[in-house]
């Protein structure tokens, strides 16, 4: 066991934040234990909460989008409004480029594993937990509408029947309720490709699964893709779209106005 806990330690200090089942996922193509869902909860879910709370690796090192406490932001002075918004100050970087971009994730533990990537670029990460309701969509269709540019939305969910299937209603609940967007969708994880060119891991196509007649072997979950990775892939979707000079520009821009704000701040202690 200790000789887990070590391969554990490795794993998230070369690779953070992973969820569980990323964890999970690295160990098993490390040959470090068996790809079973015995080894999953009794050895990898309880050493991680072992892990913790004994102080071995930090809780940050483990995403879990799930609980997120709800409160509006307040601030004990207008002083303190401003210093804040001085500090997190930023322009909309998609004002000044000509296209519209937003990453698509099935799984809603995944998102503090991408998180990063698409904040830094300032796009809007969707989380369909599985099949998005119809609300949803019609929802993110009319604000895509609302942009009236070419929208890129990309694609990140399981290679089994219903995450194949998500996909494509997302494509198409998006297309009905926006048909008049010029809309570029794509798939780009799991694909049969990755399966192939990176080794993933697979699992037992589930037969409870109504979809799995039409589907030929085993399944891949988006976990599966090494964090590092999956990170690398959306940020790579993302940069394409982006015009460096008219970034550089708003960039001058959003550092004067921030400085505006201090300087407002300032003002309002004397």
């Amino acid at each position: 066991m200790a000789a887990v806990r070590e391969a554990i330690f490795r794993a998230l200090a070369q690779d953070h934040p992973m969820t569980v089942r990323q964890v999970f996922y690295r160990l098993v193509s490390l040959g470090t234990i068996e790809k079973t869902e015995g080894e999953y909860q009794a050895t990898v879910v309880r050493l991680l909460t072992a892990m913790r709370r004994e102080g071995d690796i930090p809780f940050g090192w483990i995403a879990d989008n799930t609980r997120w406490m709800r409160k509006p932001e307040t601030y004990s002075s207008l002083d303190q409004a401003l210093r804040t918004t001085a500090h997190f100050y930023r322009r909309s970087l998609w004002d000044s480029q000509d296209d519209h971009v937003e990453v698509w994730l099935e799984k809603d533990a995944l998102a503090g594993v991408v998180y990063e990537v698409t904040a830094e670029w300032d796009v809007p990460l969707m989380v369909t937990r599985g099949y998005p309701s119809l609300s949803f969509l019609y929802e993110a269709a009319e604000a895509i509408a609302a942009y009236d540019k070419a929208t890129f939305l990309y694609y990140f969910g399981d290679y089994d029947p219903s995450g194949l299937d998500i996909s494509r209603a997302v494509n198409a609940g998006i297309r009905e309720f926006a048909p008049y967007s010029e809309l570029h969708f794509q798939r780009v994880a799991v694909t049969a490709q990755q399966i192939t060119d990176w080794s993933l891991p697979t699992r037992p196509t589930k037969a409870s699964d109504s979809r799995s007649r039409t589907f030929q072997g085993d399944s891949v979950e988006v976990d599966a893709i090494p964090p590092s990775d999956l990170r690398e892939l959306v940020n790579r979707c993302i940069i394409r779209h982006v015009d460096f000079l008219a970034l550089e520009a708003l960039k001058v821009a959003e550092d004067s106005e921030r400085d505006l704000l201090r300087r407002m701040a300032s003002q309002v202690t004397r």
